[in-house]
C-alpha cells in the first residue's frame, strides 16, 4: 500500500490557518484570510513542481497542473476541493491525535469540558484501530474541507514522485467560500479545462454523491404598526406576530427535524425584529425539482395569505435559488460516477451512494458543464467542535483519486 509522508502534516498545518469564510462580505475572496491561505498554497504547489500555478481572476481559484506522462489520448480529469471553513470558531484551532483508537471509549475534547462519546456518536464505532484527529473542543477541526485539500496535494506529490504511474493531464483547484454558497458562482470551467472533474469534500469512507438538494434562500420582511399598548386596539399591527403567523402558515412537520432521504423541507434560519419590523430567513431545500418548485410557490401563498387580510403589503419576499440537484447534468452520462465507483470496488472500498441533503460546488459546477461528482475526504461531525477525521480514511481518500487518475488512463478520450 502507497504512503503519503506529508498528508497528515500538511493538514494539520493547513487546519491550524484560520480561512473562514464572511457571509457577510461581498468580497471575493470573501475574507482576507482566505487570500492569504490561497497565497501560500500557491507557493506550495509551485515548490511541489506543479505546472501552471496560478490564480484565476475571476473565481479567486487557484489552478494548478501535473502534465500527462502518457503519449494515449485520455480525459483530463481535475480534483477541486474548497479552502474555507464554516461559520464556528477556526480561531487559534488546536487539534489532538488519538491513536489506536479502541471505538469504545469517551474522548475527551482537551480541558473544554466537551466529549466524544461512542454514545452519542455512534459512527466513532466504525474506528476502531485508527489513528483519530479531533478539535480540542474550543473550535472546529476544518477537515471540511482541508482534509480534501491536503488529500489533492499528496495526490499530486505522489504522482510527481512515481513517473512510472501513467497518467492523462490532471488538473486542480482550490478554491474559496463553499460554506457560504457562493464559492463557485464564478467558477472559470474554461481556464480549469477538464473533461471531468471531483469535488473532493465529502465524509465518511466511501461516499460518492452525485445527487443534491435544489436550493432556494428566502428573505421575508414584516412592516408593522407600532403604537402605545394602551391605544392599539384596532391599529397595532405586531410584525413579529405577523412573523409568528409565517411561519405557523408553513407545513409543520417539513423541516429538517422532521425529514429525511429525499424529503424536502423549509428551514427557518433566523429571526429579529421589533413591533415596527420584522425579518426572517429560510432556506427552501427539495431533491425534486417539480416539488422544489411547489415548494416556492406555497412559500409566496403564505405571504399572499397573510397580505390580503391588510390594505396594503406587509409581507416582502425576497426570493431566490442558490443552485440545482447535479442529478440533473450527470446522470446524463454516468462515465465519471462510474469511472469513481470502479475505482473504489478495485480497493476494496465499498461506495455509498445517497442523496446529499445539501449541496457540493459540483452542484454548480455541473451545471456549468463540468460533471462533478463529490468524493469521501473522511470528515464527520463537520462545523462544529464534535468534528474528527481518521488519518487512515485520509489515506484512502488519496488511494481512491489515484485509482481513478490510473484507471482513466487506460480509457480512450
Amino acid at each position: 500500500m502507497a504512503t503519503y509522508p506529508h498528508l497528515i502534516s500538511d493538514f494539520l498545518s493547513f487546519v491550524k490557518i484560520n480561512s473562514r469564510s464572511d457571509e457577510t462580505s461581498t468580497t471575493i475572496p470573501s475574507s482576507p484570510r482566505e487570500t492569504a491561505f490561497l497565497q501560500q498554497l500557491m507557493t506550495k504547489l509551485t515548490d511541489l513542481g506543479l505546472s501552471d500555478v496560478e490564480q484565476d481572476a475571476q473565481s479567486a481559484y487557484v489552478f494548478a497542473t501535473v502534465p500527462a506522462n502518457t503519449d494515449r489520448p485520455v480525459k483530463t480529469l481535475g480534483f477541486i476541493s474548497h479552502i474555507d471553513t464554516a461559520d464556528f470558531n477556526a480561531e487559534n484551532i488546536q487539534p489532538q491525535i488519538v491513536e489506536n483508537y479502541d471505538g469504545n471509549s469517551v474522548i475527551k475534547l482537551g480541558t473544554s469540558g466537551y466529549d466524544l462519546d461512542p454514545k452519542v456518536f455512534a459512527n466513532l464505532k466504525n474506528y476502531t484501530g485508527h489513528t483519530l484527529i479531533t478539535t480540542d473542543g474550543n473550535t472546529l477541526l476544518g477537515a471540511d474541507d482541508k482534509a480534501g485539500v491536503a488529500e489533492i496535494i499528496s495526490v499530486a506529490e505522489y504522482l510527481l514522485a512515481h513517473p512510472e504511474v501513467k497518467h492523462g493531464k490532471i488538473r486542480l483547484g482550490f478554491g474559496p467560500d463553499e460554506e457560504i454558497g457562493t464559492g463557485a458562482d464564478h467558477f472559470n470551467v474554461p481556464a480549469f479545462g477538464a473533461d471531468y472533474a471531483y469535488t473532493v469534500d465529502g465524509g465518511p469512507l466511501g461516499e460518492l454523491e452525485y445527487e443534491t438538494f435544489n436550493a432556494a434562500q428566502a428573505e421575508v420582511s414584516f412592516t408593522g404598526v407600532n403604537v402605545h399598548p394602551a391605544e392599539a386596539k384596532d391599529i397595532m399591527i405586531n410584525a413579529l406576530q405577523l412573523a409568528v403567523d409565517f411561519q405557523n402558515g408553513l407545513p409543520a412537520q417539513e423541516v429538517p427535524e422532521h425529514t429525511s432521504g429525499r424529503e424536502g423541507f423549509y428551514h427557518l434560519l433566523a429571526l429579529d425584529g421589533t413591533v415596527d419590523n420584522a425579518k426572517m430567513t429560510y432556506i427552501i431545500r427539495d431533491h425534486d425539482r417539480a416539488k422544489f418548485e411547489d415548494r416556492k410557490k406555497t412559500f409566496q401563498a403564505v405571504a399572499d395569505h397573510l397580505n390580503a387580510q391588510f390594505d396594503v403589503e406587509r409581507v416582502h419576499v425576497n426570493m431566490k435559488d442558490q443552485y440545482y440537484n447535479m442529478r440533473e447534468i450527470i446522470e446524463k452520462d454516468m462515465t465519471v460516477v462510474e469511472l469513481a465507483k470502479q475505482s473504489m470496488e478495485k480497493l476494496g472500498i465499498k461506495p455509498v451512494i445517497y442523496p446529499v441533503r445539501g449541496g457540493t460546488d459540483g452542484s454548480k459546477i455541473s451545471f456549468m458543464g463540468l460533471p462533478t461528482p463529490n468524493l469521501f475526504a473522511g470528515g464527520e461531525n463537520m462545523h462544529g467542535r464534535f468534528e474528527y477525521v481518521s488519518e487512515q480514511v485520509m489515506a484512502k481518500a488519496v488511494d481512491v483519486v489515484l485509482q481513478i487518475i490510473t484507471d482513466n488512463a487506460q480509457q480512450t478520450k
